[in-house]
C-alpha cells in the first residue's frame, strides 16, 4: 500500500514537473515574442527617463540637436512621428512619452528607441534615405521595439532584472546608466523581435498616407550599395536584409495597405533644415 502511494506521488510529481517545464518554455517563448514582460510598464517609463537624462548629460557621445536651434527640422520629425502614433495601432500610445530627438552625426546610420518611447535619430540616417516614407518605415520599426517592449526584454538578458530595476528606481550608478544607454544605441535583437518590429512597422504605417513598406526601401538601398552586412547595427542583424524586404512587402500586401505618397520634395526640405 505504501509502495503504491509512493509510486502515485512520484507519478504526480513527474507530471507536475513536466507541466512546469512546458510552462517555463511557454513563458520564455512569449517573452521573446513580446507578449509578456518581467517589468511593469511604469519601470519601462522610468528606465527610459533615466537613459534620456544620461544621453542629455553626455553631449560628447550623443550630440543631441536643440529644438530651439533647429525648429524646422523638428517640425518635420514631429509630423512624421504624429502620423505613426495616431495610426490607432499602438498599444502604449498614451502611456509612453514618445519624444523624438535628432543626433548630429552624419557618419552614423542609426536610430534607436529607449523603453518608454524616447526616440533618437541620427542625421546620417536621414541624409542616407531618399524619401520621407523610408524614414517613416524605420521610425515605425523603432517605435515597435518600444511599444512591443522588446528593449526591456533584451536588456534583461544583458543586465538582469535586479540591475535594471535599480536603474529604473534611480538607484543604479552613473556607470551602469551610461552602459545601458550605450547598449540601447547598439542593441541587437533576436530574430523574433526583428521580424515582429518589421511587421508592426507595416501595421503602424498602413492607415497613413505613407507606403507601409518604407522599411523595405531602406533595406533595398543598403543592398544596392553593398552595405547590408555592415552598419547600421539596429537593422543589419538577422534575418537577412533580402528576407526582410520580402517579408515587409508581403505584410503590406496581406494588409491591403493603400498609402502611396513618399513625400520626396518635403523630405528634401527636412534634409535642408539639418546642419
Amino acid at each position: 500500500m505504501k509502495k503504491q502511494s509512493v509510486l502515485r506521488i512520484t507519478s504526480i510529481s513527474a507530471i507536475a514537473l513536466i507541466a512546469i517545464i512546458f510552462s517555463a518554455c511557454s513563458l520564455f517563448k512569449s517573452l521573446d515574442l513580446g507578449r509578456a514582460n518581467l517589468f511593469p510598464i511604469d519601470q519601462d517609463k522610468e528606465l527610459g527617463l533615466q537613459v534620456k537624462q544620461e544621453i542629455e548629460a553626455n553631449p560628447q557621445e550623443y550630440n543631441v540637436m536643440k529644438r530651439s536651434e533647429y525648429p524646422e527640422a523638428y517640425q518635420h520629425l514631429d509630423r512624421m512621428m504624429s502620423a505613426i502614433l495616431n495610426s490607432g495601432e499602438l498599444k502604449y500610445k498614451d502611456e509612453f512619452a514618445w519624444e523624438a530627438y535628432l543626433i548630429k552625426d552624419d557618419e552614423t546610420l542609426n536610430a534607436f528607441c529607449t523603453p518608454g518611447g524616447y526616440i533618437y535619430v541620427y542625421t546620417g540616417l536621414i541624409k542616407f534615405l531618399d524619401n520621407e516614407s523610408d524614414l517613416a518605415g524605420v521610425l515605425g520599426h523603432e517605435i515597435a521595439h518600444a511599444d512591443r517592449r522588446h528593449s526591456t526584454q533584451q536588456l534583461t538578458k544583458l543586465y538582469g532584472v535586479e540591475i535594471l530595476s535599480q536603474l529604473a528606481l534611480g538607484q543604479a550608478s552613473s556607470t551602469t546608466i551610461a552602459a545601458v544607454a550605450k547598449s540601447l544605441a547598439q542593441l541587437k535583437f533576436s530574430r523574433a523581435h526583428e521580424t515582429d518590429a518589421d511587421n508592426h512597422s507595416v501595421k503602424y504605417l498602413c492607415p497613413t498616407e505613407y507606403p507601409a513598406d518604407g522599411a523595405a526601401a531602406f533595406f533595398e538601398k543598403l543592398i544596392d550599395q553593398n552595405m547590408a552586412g555592415g552598419t547600421p547595427e539596429f537593422l543589419s542583424t538577422h534575418p537577412s536584409p533580402d528576407n526582410r524586404v520580402e517579408n515587409i512587402k508581403a505584410q503590406r500586401k496581406s494588409l491591403t495597405c493603400n498609402g502611396t505618397n513618399e513625400f520626396t520634395s518635403r523630405y528634401a526640405k527636412f534634409k535642408a533644415a539639418l546642419p
